[in-house]
């Protein structure tokens, strides 16, 4: 690394699940600050404590961020690195309030010779059509003459500890030729992988996209067959374990899909497309399947307690799990909490167990009643809960006794033992 890019400070914009490993992993190498707007994740971070549960403590002690949420520290970076959350609406249209705000916040605050880069996932044409704009106005320069832009699309994959920053390839594109080398080098200073330079910045956008659109329509196909096979009385994972022995087969498992990227970037893509006038049938209806896969395991869940004479006024239910994936504490967009409104409607009581979510968070993202594992497991040993469904796969449900309760559906089939499975 040449000692001009070592000198330069970097300034990460939103410290949540992108941000916050991102900025530690610059810190082993730059000078960083790490900027929210939230003060008391500050304070936290200060004390080496991170609530998402992803940079461990000894990472966060040895580390050294310049924790902060006064946003003129904006002023002193070379390199200013946008991590906000991209979320959409409750009509599945994108939501561009964080990164509008925070395109505003760094424009008020941006340096000469500033390089803006934007790792929060968008359709293509937000950098430049939406961003630049809002920082141009707010900061009174122009670009490139007096700051330019990037695009790095996030790759970070919540609870993973394999796939770490330094281990998975990079995309690169910046505002010119010029730009894209000076991106491609701050990031080719932390990962081993390496970087792949895009052609321009609407091509890193669509890239990213277009990873969790192909997962989304994957898992949509897996989803559908599961339906379908089990009007056959065949089971999903034996179909998949025989056809996973072809050299070329994709192994993918039927489930619920929630969480910051596949169950929300497509509709990004596809409203782009839309406003374009063109009407994506094939990602839309991927889409609706995957959204609407909770009712189908309700639906079969109470068939099957029909089936044992038990009644839904009189049932309790518990669901394992309530993040959007296993061994992970992200719970946005998780689908188990419209897993639990269906079988509200049904009458059942509904219990919640997940050692991922303090018992406020559940009552508060779920509105359920958080039981501990070991509450569980005495319930389910009393022979109260009758029906369970296996959500989220957490390491933790992998010794519980769940052959008390008369129907166990465990969607993904992961946990031991030869219980109902999608």
């Amino acid at each position: 690394m040449s000692e001009t890019l070592r000198d330069q400070r970097i300034c990460v914009v939103g410290l949540g699940y992108v941000g916050l490993p991102l900025a530690v992993e610059f810190a082993h190498h730059h000078r960083v600050i790490g900027l929210d707007v939230d003060t008391n994740k500050i304070e936290e971070l200060r004390r080496s404590f991170d609530r998402m549960q992803e940079v461990d403590e000894a990472q966060l002690r040895t580390a050294k961020i310049d924790y902060t949420s006064d946003p003129v520290r904006l002023r002193e970076a070379d390199f200013v690195i946008v991590c906000v959350p991209t979320p959409i609406d409750q009509h599945n249209n994108p939501d561009l309030t964080l990164i509008c705000e925070a395109s505003r916040t760094v424009g008020r605050n941006l340096g000469r010779n500033t390089t803006v880069i934007y790792e929060s996932t968008v359709y293509p044409g937000v950098t430049e059509e939406i961003c630049l704009p809002i920082l141009v106005q707010e900061s009174g320069k122009r670009c490139p003459a007096d700051f330019t832009i990037g695009y790095s699309p996030e790759r970070v994959n919540p609870g993973d500890r394999e796939h770490t920053i330094p281990h998975i390839v990079k995309i690169v594109s910046g505002c010119d030729a010029r730009t894209t080398d000076r991106v491609a080098a701050l990031y080719g200073s932390i990962i081993q992988a390496g970087v792949h330079r895009a052609p321009d910045i609407r091509t890193a956008e669509a890239a990213k996209v277009i990873e969790n659109v192909q997962r989304d329509l994957n898992i949509a196909l897996v989803n559908e067959l599961a339906m379908i096979f089990e009007r056959m009385g065949i089971r999903t994972r034996d179909v998949i374990e025989a056809a996973g022995t072809k050299w070329n087969f994709h192994k993918y498992t039927p489930g619920l899909v929630g969480g910051h990227c596949i169950g929300v970037d497509p509709y990004y893509l596809t409203h782009k497309a839309q406003e374009l006038g063109y009407h994506p049938e094939i990602i839309l209806a991927g889409r609706r399947l995957n959204d609407n896969m909770h009712r189908y395991v309700v639906a079969r869940l109470v068939r099957e307690l029909n089936k044992k004479g038990v009644a839904s006024a009189n049932a309790t239910v518990l669901v394992l799990g309530l993040t959007f994936k296993e061994n992970c504490s992200d719970d946005r967009n998780s689908r188990a909490r419209h897993l639990i409104r269906e079988l509200e409607t049904y009458g059942y009581k509904v219990l919640g167990c997940d050692p991922w979510l303090s018992d406020a968070r559940v009552r508060q993202r779920f509105g359920v009643e958080p039981v501990s594992l070991a509450e569980t497991k005495a319930r389910l040993a009393g022979g109260v809960i009758q029906g369970v469904v296996v959500a989220v796969p957490h390491r933790e449900f992998r010794d519980l006794a769940l052959d008390s309760a008369k129907v166990i559906i465990d969607i993904k089939g992961a946990l031991p033992g030869n219980f109902d499975s999608l």
